[in-house]
């Protein structure tokens, strides 16, 4: 079985800061992780690959500093890792995002049978590139992923969590599912396999490798745009009755439930 894990390397802070021209977030300067969310999808890979022979590539864009994270990823039991890494995919936002990664697949020729990714990255989460990578690649997709029961031939069987229920889903082979922090508990790396990711190569594609026009890519190749950054403001109007201005603060309290008597549901 060949799976393919989708990680993103997002911010170690949530302060982070947005560049009020390209609507785009400012990464110099900030250390940066796995998106946690991600970690729990390369989990979920380790546990197939040590209970049904799996093989895993890990895939991600993102500037050479994501380097560092992918060799994490091999510390941690991946067989390939690739890094996707070019002035000319900066700004992208999720289609562009997508559109690259799914490029990359068919340019490079990456086998898989499994695409695995996490909910969101805690950068952005929209929670969008994963489905619109599944779309751009033809595959059937489930999301919000909570558990995973069984590989059965060629499907695979998961629980779905959706706002008041449960559900069990079969989907057949080649597919990619998105997952919850409940599919799977991440490992920590050993010394062994830290040792073993020094010895192991990151590839690196640029937009040219991958034969990619700068038209198709990042900021220009994005349909999308933040056209305005600001700060938000709350604004909270207090006031406090006590003593023998109680009973007047009740009055007001009733006068103010008595604009929403219409629309309460009884």
């Amino acid at each position: 079985m060949k799976i393919l894990v989708l990680v993103k390397q997002v911010p170690d802070t949530d302060k982070v800061k947005i560049d009020p021209v390209t609507g785009t977030m400012i990464r110099e300067g900030l250390d940066v992780v796995i998106n946690p969310l991600d970690l729990h999808a390369l989990e979920l890979a380790l546990f197939l690959k040590e209970t049904h022979q799996a093989r895993i590539t890990v895939l991600s864009m993102g500037p050479m500093s994501t380097e560092m994270v992918l060799r994490d990823t091999l510390a941690l039991g991946a067989d390939r890792a690739i890094l996707l890494s070019d002035s000319a995919f900066a700004g992208s936002d999720t289609w562009a995002t997508s559109y690259t990664l799914s490029e990359a697949v068919k340019r490079l020729n990456i086998e898989y049978d499994l695409v695995i990714c996490g909910e969101k990255a805690t950068d952005g989460e929209t929670g969008q590139v994963g489905i619109e990578f599944a779309v751009l690649l033809n595959l059937p997709v489930v999301t919000y992923v909570s558990k995973f029961i069984s590989l059965e031939n060629d499907s695979v069987v998961v629980e779905k969590t959706t706002e008041d229920a449960y559900e069990r889903w079969r989907i057949k082979l080649p597919a990619l599912i998105s997952v919850l922090r409940s599919v799977s508990e991440p490992r920590l790396p050993t010394l062994s396999g830290k040792k073993l990711a020094l010895s192991k190569r990151v590839e690196i594609y640029s937009a040219k490798d991958l034969r990619l026009e700068s038209n198709e890519v990042g900021l220009v190749g994005s349909p999308t745009r933040v056209v305005k950054v600001y700060n938000t403001k709350l604004s909270r109007d207090c006031r406090f009755f006590e003593g023998k201005d109680l009973n007047e603060g009740i009055q007001e309290v009733v006068r103010i439930l008595r604009k929403y008597k219409g629309s309460v549901q009884k």
